[in-house]
């Protein structure tokens, strides 16, 4: 079994822990899932584009760049939900964007909306919504094209009330 599909445990337990120690402890857990959320994005940058296995994927970032304890499972979790329900979350993208064939979107922006509907789908996650859809925009602000962070905020606005903790 690859590093990435061991169980982890789920964010909402390790925010639990990180809210009940001090300010400290809990600001640390937030700057690591930010590091996690950008190296999730490059690692299913590469999936996509040239598709390694994302287990492989994963441990080669991890190597190159520590995201601390709890962003290295957090990074292991987003990936391994996004490749998990993909299927699902593409379908999700195709109903709130009908006019953007999937295949036809620019892989970061395609990328960013997987990972954003994980997230915003899962019952394990215990982020805010608002959070989740805000931090998606920022990478979209620092990686995408000039028109990527409305879309991506317009994508996840319009599916919130669908998915959230509902779906994955």
């Amino acid at each position: 079994m690859t590093e990435l599909m061991k169980p982890t445990p789920s964010p909402s337990t390790v925010q639990s822990e990180a809210k009940s120690g001090n300010e400290q402890i809990y600001s640390d857990l937030i700057r690591q899932r930010k590091q996690a959320r950008l190296m999730a994005l490059q690692a299913m940058y590469e999936i996509d584009s040239v598709n390694h296995p994302p287990g492989n994927v994963v441990d080669e970032r991890l190597a190159y760049e520590s995201p601390g304890e709890q962003g290295a499972q957090f990074l292991r979790w987003l990936v391994a939900g996004v490749v998990k329900n993909r299927v699902q979350i593409d379908a999700l993208i195709s109903k709130h964007a009908p006019e953007f064939p999937i295949d036809q979107l620019a892989i970061i922006d395609r990328n960013l909306l997987r990972l954003g509907l994980f997230e915003l789908g899962s019952k394990e996650a215990d982020t805010p919504p608002k959070v989740v859809i805000n931090e998606a925009v920022e990478l979209a602000k620092s990686f995408g094209s000039d028109s990527t962070p409305r879309f991506v905020n317009g994508v996840l606005g319009a599916a919130l009330h669908e998915v959230v903790r509902k779906v994955f």
